[in-house]
């Protein structure tokens, strides 16, 4: 890529020019062995106005198997000292999914017009994060693009197999709620009407539980649509609220303070914090810097506030360790070793260590999360069979006593 470049001649005058070179290193190399002393060497910015807006259509969606295996190509090429260009048009032609063909053409176009390739990644940014770009801007910056590809890698990787661990724990969980509540509905809406049409003919003083199923019963006969309707408008503003700032923000606190998930949610967070903060740190983005792409990309707004705040006050000159004993959601044991890394000059280390630590209080809490809901849903089974059996049977067993 392009690279502009200011340099000490050999008569003590400065002079400026571009050169093309595969990282930072190269071109300063390229630079002194042209007799020249580089003292600013940046990836070469386009001429305004070049970088021109195109409209993309939605396209597929970009799966996070298909960005870990565009991720491992581009470093396996890069390895191999294929031009970037060349690169992204064998990338663009082996690519199976629609929208990361179009983003690999259109970030080819923009690399050779001069922009650095995080800059072409920025307009793409439903298929790149904030953390992929700030880290690839990083690689470009230190010369180290496919080690950073290699950590991206690593970590999108991880956080897939955390994902779905997650996903295949919640199964079992959700098809048993769903079936419970399918269950209870098909129960009231017809089996209970035949039950209360034999119970009405026999004159009885029903019991407060067949009272409460025929009640439950004529309101969904007689106002059912009507609950739909209020059903569906109540989810329809509740969506709406969760995507305001607000709402987003009331959710993701809420999710943090559930049973059973809010820890393990706050555990994924910290591990989540630890590896990002390190990777970004060994890829010589500076600590605020690092702190600003970690709240755009935790995936919780409380927490990300947390981290707002954090960067505030290291602003100030309180270092990391101090502010983030302040944040509710960081145990002891994290800001211990954090303060431990800071001092001992081995904050990457601690931060690896602290996220090797949480990765697996992670994986134990989702092979745990089955055996901790399963008692609820036995709860819940029984008051269904319960409520229908003693809804069902109390009348016939009085009905029973008569005939005696």
């Amino acid at each position: 890529m392009n690279y502009s470049y200011q340099a000490i001649n050999g008569v003590g005058s400065v002079v400026k020019g571009t050169i093309d070179a595969a990282s930072v290193q190269a071109a300063e190399e390229a630079i002194a062995s042209g007799g020249l002393i580089p003292v600013r060497v940046a990836p070469a910015k386009a001429k305004e106005g070049s970088f021109e807006k195109r409209a993309f259509g939605t396209g597929q969606k970009v799966k996070t198997r298909e960005l870990i295996l565009f991720s491992k190509q581009f470093r396996s090429m890069f390895n191999a000292g294929i031009p970037i260009l060349r690169i992204l048009e064998v990338l663009e032609k082996q690519s199976e999914n629609s929208s990361l063909k179009k983003a690999a053409s259109a970030i080819r176009e923009d690399i050779s017009q001069g922009h650095s390739l995080m800059e072409a990644m920025e307009r793409h940014s439903s298929i790149f994060s904030p953390l992929y770009r700030s880290m690839i801007g990083a690689g470009e910056t230190s010369g180290k693009v496919p080690e950073v590809l290699e950590r991206l890698s690593y970590m999108l990787e991880h956080e897939d197999r955390v994902k779905s661990d997650i996903r295949s724990a919640m199964q079992y969980p959700v098809v048993v709620v769903i079936t419970l509540a399918g269950a209870f509905f098909f129960l009231l809406a017809f089996v209970i009407p035949k039950f209360t049409a034999v119970f009405s003919k026999a004159h009885l003083t029903l019991p407060l539980p067949t009272r409460i199923a025929i009640s439950m019963h004529d309101a969904l006969l007689g106002h059912g649509f009507t609950i739909l309707l209020a059903t569906i408008g109540l989810i329809a503003c509740l969506r709406m609220y969760l995507k305001t700032e607000k709402g987003i923000f009331v959710k993701d606190a809420f999710l943090l303070r559930l049973p059973v998930f809010g820890p393990l949610f706050i555990k994924a967070a910290v591990s989540r914090f630890s590896s990002i903060l390190a990777i970004l740190l060994s890829s010589g983005v500076p600590v605020i810097n690092a702190f600003t792409v970690l709240s755009g990309s935790i995936g919780n707004s409380a927490i990300a506030r947390a981290f707002d705040s954090i960067k505030g006050q290291m602003v100030e000159g309180k270092g990391i360790a101090g502010p983030l004993s302040e944040a509710k959601y960081f145990t002891p044991m994290v800001v211990s070793m954090v303060a431990i890394g800071e001092e001992s000059g081995e904050l990457e280390e601690m931060l690896q260590e602290i996220a090797v630590h949480y990765d697996e209080e992670v994986k134990y809490a989702v092979s745990r999360l089955a055996d901790l809901i399963t008692p609820a849903l036995t709860v819940a089974l029984a008051f269904v069979v319960g409520f229908f059996a003693l809804a069902i049977f109390m009348p016939m067993w009085d009905m029973t006593k008569m005939v005696k």
